[in-house]
């Protein structure tokens, strides 16, 4: 997991722009990133006043759309200058620096959220590492929470590999992508899971706790 802190720092200022152009060349990685962000935007609006924890908040480009409507948000980011950017936007959110390898951070963790979100930071996990990861993600939710990730991702392995051979010369191999067939069967005995493909390379997953009226 290759984790540059200083990289994401320098490149905080250019960072929506540098999605901008991926996502109106439909290219990977950041095809259908607006629909992506929305759909995810959509879900946690269903639920009035939510409680919002944010893994990897970057700029705030999705929380503070949800923050303008009167959702309580928290969350937190590596990167210093992206976590100042987000705070101009969210001056009352619950923001902190933390790496997200290091796991969840305690602060964060002392009480449970209507939906938890992520957009394009876990795809830094190895899938093993992901497994792990969202399941315990799924602890901290309410009842009827909702973990929400946008990512790169695909439905199955060989969508991925089609998309690796169609970006030869970028595409990032220090990256783990989510492949649906592959995460719904690591999954399926703690969980519930949906999985929405919005571009060629993107999607939502949409996942709950399962029997949530289990004791």
């Amino acid at each position: 997991m290759l984790l540059n802190k200083q990289g994401f720092d320098l490149w905080a200022d250019g960072y929506d722009q540098t999605v901008q152009h991926s996502e109106e060349s439909n290219q990977y990685p950041f095809a259908g990133y607006k629909a992506i962000l929305n759909k995810i935007f959509n879900e946690v609006m269903a639920v009035p006043a939510s409680t919002v924890l944010d893994i990897g908040f970057g700029t705030g480009v999705l929380t503070a759309k949800l923050y303008e409507h009167g959702h309580a948000i928290y969350g937190f980011d590596f990167s210093s200058n992206m976590i100042a950017i987000a705070k101009e936007k969210m001056p009352e959110a619950h923001l902190m620096e933390w790496d997200l390898t290091n796991g969840l951070p305690q602060e964060l963790l002392q009480q449970p959220y209507d939906a938890i979100i992520s957009t394009y930071a876990l795809h830094h996990f190895t899938d093993e590492q992901k497994v792990v990861y969202i399941t315990q993600l799924l602890q901290h939710l309410k009842p009827n929470g909702q973990l929400l990730i946008g990512d790169v991702a695909f439905n199955t392995r060989e969508q991925l590999e089609q998309c690796r051979q169609d970006s030869r010369g970028y595409w990032d191999e220090d990256e783990f992508y989510f492949v649906h067939e592959e995460l719904k069967n690591a999954l399926q005995e703690t969980c519930q899971l949906a999985f929405y493909p919005i571009s060629h390379c993107g999607g939502v997953f949409v996942i709950s706790r399962k029997c949530i009226n289990a004791d």
